[in-house]
């Protein structure tokens, strides 16, 4: 059985010494309040709940796993869910970052963020449930009409009921042009509202069906009669479980049902359901054909927090193998013992174990920094009151989003495989929770598009089509920084590389751009390599940025001293990478050959 305490002194470094989010919070529109003992108060309680109910349920909800009733097409969810879920919603954890307008306590964006990570450590599993409701208020907070708000996004959003992405199907994967689920207009409902009804089969859909809530809002993207063909055809549906009731409460069961639940080599208390929609009613969100712009409002969103789901598996694998490596004797120091009085040495003592817990905490760290700013861009983007401000901050997340999802999730596959390996055997063995963290971790590059879409987003879309306005914005301010400390001595050793790879960064950009323009296949080529690159270059920054706030700060001598330590180690031991996907950018296409 594994542990789980919440980082709290690092939540509160990154996000108050690196980050300086009191100062922006309270700057922007509606954040008076948002003062950094209110922060401080949320992720306490965040903490508590995580640690006291959350986490214990982690491993025995994998043993249990979700249960299928093939008569009634209903889902149980494990032991202690409803319980935790409960929970959760009187809390008013369902609508933490909600309007104040529709029940939520209209909280900043980045907490909202920082406390995921919280409950994803506890239990990725459960912690999908009301993270795929996120996604589906924001859609029709930004999407829907007032009537659809009000019916559908506040008792969602008051934990009562839960939402859903239904996107993909069996012959489409991440092609949603090759979508074949159809929409036909029907009667209008009492209130006038025009009706539509939905068919066809939805797969891989979390939280599709489950025992947590009294109602599911399944938002569906399917095609009119008149579409066209392709993703300019694509429309989006509220499809709810039930049927609602003049007074707006469940009523008749509507014709949409889970067809089964996935057998996944992971996330088992998650119920992944292939959703079957047979002349459901739904209604129409947003406008005939544009359902694309209202998927990618949930897809930005769901991408961020799937980064942080990276981020939280690789924190409590972190924790876990430290505790074990502190605490598990065997084998002797290399330069004689370090524990003469007992009969062995822990693990601490070997060089290539303290390298691998490096590893995973300059991953751990860094990523936490990356994520948390990239959600403070978003509280900018929409709460700043200088419309500049905003139109940065929303260029900066763009060109972020695929780095946060993309190299965090990858790294969580580092981070979790080396948790493991400091166990060894044991780490292997199901009753002592490594191997967990190992099969929940691969799924979360694959969710809401893999790391290969990613890429082709960074490099195809921010950097190339959009030219690159993000990412100057970015090295700027790598470049303003690195200016503002060049003379400062404790960040001497970090300062030069990191000035030298954002200029590698910034140079090799521009030569694959003119390579692209030539050959448009070396896009594919190169876009993976890129993105790593970027990633490594990205996360160098944010270890920079937090010895510099770690020495200004007033933490402890061993809090600042490990932070250097781990700079030190990043910047020696990681950072060189980036030469390895350098050279592989360098190599082209040509060396990609056909395969018959």
């Amino acid at each position: 059985m594994t542990a789980y305490k919440a980082p709290l002194d690092d939540l509160r470094f990154a996000l108050f010494d690196v980050l300086g989010a009191e100062q922006t919070l309270t700057s922007l529109q509606g954040g008076e309040g948002h003062s950094r003992d209110l922060l401080d108060a949320v992720l306490e309680e965040a903490g508590r709940l995580s640690e006291q109910l959350l986490a214990p349920t982690n491993a025995p909800a994998d043993a249990e796993g979700c249960r299928y009733d093939k008569a009634t097409q209903t889902v149980t969810t494990p032991k202690g869910f409803k319980e935790a879920f409960k929970a959760f919603a009187e809390g008013g954890w369902t609508g933490l970052t909600n309007p104040e307008a529709y029940g939520g306590q209209a909280l900043p964006g980045v907490l909202g963020t920082a406390t995921t990570e919280i409950f994803q450590s506890g239990n990725l599993a459960w912690s999908l449930y009301p993270l795929l409701s996120e996604g589906a208020t924001h859609a029709m907070e930004l999407h829907g009409e007032e009537w659809q708000r009000e019916r559908f996004m506040k008792p969602i959003v008051a934990g009562r009921w839960t939402g859903t992405m239904c996107l993909t199907e069996p012959q489409a994967g991440s092609d949603l042009g090759l979508l074949k689920t159809r929409a036909e207009p029907a009667a209008a409902d009492a209130d006038g509202h025009p009706i539509y009804k939905i068919s066809g089969t939805k797969i891989f859909i979390s939280a599709g069906e489950h025992d947590l809530a009294e109602n599911i809002v399944h938002l569906v993207l399917a095609r009119l009669p008149d579409a066209p063909e392709g993703s300019r055809g694509i429309s989006m549906f509220i499809v709810p479980k039930f049927k609602l009731n003049a007074d707006g409460s469940p009523g008749a069961r509507n014709t949409v049902a889970a067809g089964a639940i996935e057998h996944k080599m992971g996330i088992h208390a998650c119920s992944t359901c292939v959703m079957n929609f047979d002349g459901a009613e739904g209604y129409l969100i947003g406008k005939p054909h544009k359902g694309l712009a209202a998927m990618f409002t949930m897809m930005n969103a769901a991408r961020l927090s799937v980064g942080v789901q990276g981020l939280a598996l690789a924190e409590r694998a972190l924790q876990n193998s430290l505790n074990y490596a502190r605490e598990r004797l065997q084998s002797r120091a290399l330069s004689g013992p370090k524990f003469p009085d007992k009969p062995a040495d822990n693990l601490l003592v070997q060089p290539d174990v303290r390298r691998m817990l490096l590893t995973q905490r300059a991953f751990v760290e860094a990523s936490r920094a990356l994520v948390l700013y990239t959600a403070l861009q978003t509280d900018i983007e929409h709460r700043a009151t200088d419309a500049a401000a905003r139109q940065k901050a929303g260029e900066l997340v763009a060109f972020l989003i695929p780095i946060a999802k993309g190299m965090t999730t990858e790294l969580a596959q580092e981070c979790t495989k080396e948790a493991l390996q400091i166990y060894g055997g044991h780490g292997y063995i199901a009753e002592n929770g490594m191997e967990q963290f190992v099969r929940d971790a691969r799924i979360i590059t694959l969710y809401e598009g893999t790391t290969g879409i990613q890429a082709a987003d960074l490099l195809g879309r921010k950097i190339l089509q959009l030219q690159g306005v993000g990412a100057k914005h970015f090295l700027q301010e790598i470049g303003a920084f690195c200016q503002q400390h060049g003379a400062d001595a404790s960040l001497r050793s970090l300062i030069g590389p990191l000035a030298a790879a954002a200029k590698e960064w910034s140079e090799l950009t521009a030569s694959l751009a003119q390579r692209v323009a030539a050959n448009p296949e070396e896009l594919g080529a190169a876009a993976t390599d890129y993105l790593y690159y970027s990633g490594y270059v990205t996360l160098a920054y944010f270890w920079a940025r937090s010895v510099a706030a770690a020495e200004a700060g007033s933490q402890s001598a061993a809090f600042k001293r490990a932070k250097r330590d781990s700079a030190a180690f990043y910047f020696a031991r990681i950072l060189p990478r980036t030469r390895v996907h350098k050279a592989a950018i360098e190599a082209g296409v040509a060396t990609l050959p056909d395969i018959a």
